[in-house]
């Protein structure tokens, strides 16, 4: 049994050895949230899509902005028709060049163009509508980053006090460790003089194997809990933290909290019901005609880059698409049941934060009772513990009640830290949930 206690104490001494090896750095909440806030990998990509929405809306503007091309164009010919049209566009023709004999068979032509072209769209409804469907989506990932962010804020308050509550394990153990060594050197002075059997030392040892693997568990969710912070930040150096502040009680008013509909993420879903709308409606508008304007201005020679002689030619097109083998019939209809179902999706999405919220609020008045009862308990425990502590010490208690007394403590501790932690984070998800 000895050399068991004496190898568990080795192993917990080299995870000591190892911690303290790596870098413990003090932080604060507000140090991790400016961190998280500057680094985290979730609200890079968070941004990179909205990006991404913000260049989708841009393309939109082509619905009102000119298209313009410049070419420069060379060919080289002995096609009669190709022949004859290069020499009028370059202002070459002469009275021999309507010899029927040259006029059937050229002699090989060459032809340099230079051509500036703008397409100006005057009427488009479905490109409109499609720009509508595009700011909708890019304003709904914009509130979709607000959100990733405040889930974020949410997550830190989360992890810090998950370290807060390590930390408090660790010290609720260590603590336990050192009167349960106490009670073993009583114990075995107790033993030498007659006074206590092998069996109760016995007990006693293995009391205090049971807390020293329970402490080495409490470093280890130090350094898990510290590594998530290190996740959260985006920090690959993975250093043991400790936190500035202890885990204690969170006060705040949670009456009358409800969901609200201009919560950002409530409300990007919002707007992309109002983007399948807009593109159901484009696809709708597809069935109208299009009006555009159109414009050339272009210059002509014989040798490369000069401009010998030059036009220009402007006009309009309405055009009208009437029939695309149906499919223009079937994209409406997919984009009207795309519409239809996003308006589902966002009445089940408040009414499934509502419930959330209801659940989040039960959470919240049993942690604040299961809080009082938790105390009340602690102060028992730990009342039964001195009084078993001060019997066993005058040889008037047994080993095994005290063990049991010591025990019924150290669980009552962790048990009231834990439902700090509860009572804190269900705080901390409720204000969440209601943030505006």
């Amino acid at each position: 049994m000895k050399t068991n206690l004496f190898v568990l104490i080795f192993a917990l001494f080299g995870f000591t050895l190892m911690v303290q090896g790596q870098e413990i750095v003090p932080i604060t909440k507000s140090e991790v949230l400016n961190k998280v806030s500057e680094d985290n990998t979730s609200i890079k990509i968070s941004e990179q899509e909205f990006i991404e929405a913000r260049a989708d809306y841009r393309q939109t503007n082509a619905v009102y902005l000119p298209n313009i091309t410049a070419s420069h164009t060379g060919i080289a010919t002995t096609n009669p028709l190709m022949a004859f049209g290069s020499k009028l566009n370059q202002g070459i023709l002469t009275q021999n060049d309507f010899n029927p004999a040259l006029l059937n068979d050229p002699s090989q032509v060459q032809s340099f163009a230079t051509k500036l072209e703008i397409q100006q769209p005057l009427i488009n409804l479905d490109g409109i509508y499609q720009r509508k469907a595009a700011k909708s989506k890019m304003d709904a990932m914009a509130l979709r980053t607000e959100r990733t962010s405040d889930y974020l804020a949410f997550e830190v308050d989360k992890a810090y006090m998950q370290l807060q509550l390590a930390y408090k394990g660790v010290d609720v153990l260590q603590q336990a460790l050192n009167a349960a060594n106490a009670n073993k050197k009583l114990a075995d002075n107790s033993f030498k003089q007659g006074y206590l059997q092998r069996a109760d030392v016995l007990n006693v040892e293995v009391r205090v194997t049971e807390v020293l693997n329970q402490l080495q568990t409490a470093k280890s969710n130090v350094q898990n809990a510290s590594d998530y912070l290190s996740f959260l930040m985006n920090d690959e150096a993975y250093v043991v933290y400790i936190p500035s502040d202890s885990l204690t009680i969170s006060v705040s008013t949670m009456e009358n909290k409800t969901i609200s509909e201009n919560r950002s993420d409530i409300k990007a879903m919002l707007l992309a019901t109002d983007a399948y709308e807009s593109m159901n409606k484009a696809d709708k508008m597809a069935f109208l005609p299009r009006l555009n304007a159109f414009g050339s201005y272009e210059l002509y020679d014989d040798k490369i880059f000069q401009g010998g002689a030059n036009g220009y030619l402007f006009g309009a097109q309405l055009s009208w698409d009437l029939f695309q083998g149906s499919k223009r019939i079937g994209k409406a209809q997919k984009s009207q049941a795309e519409f239809e179902r996003s308006k589902l999706e966002y009445s089940q999405y408040v009414s499934q934060s509502n419930l959330e919220l209801n659940k989040a609020r039960r959470a919240y008045l049993d942690a604040e009772n299961k809080l009082r009862l938790t105390s009340l308990s602690l102060e028992q425990s730990e009342e039964s513990l001195r009084i078993r502590t001060n019997r066993f010490e005058e040889g008037l208690e047994k080993t095994s009640d005290l063990l049991m007394a010591e025990t019924q403590f150290a669980q009552k501790q962790l048990e009231y830290y834990q439902t700090i932690f509860e009572y804190n984070y269900a705080q901390a998800y409720l204000e969440f949930l209601t943030k505006d």
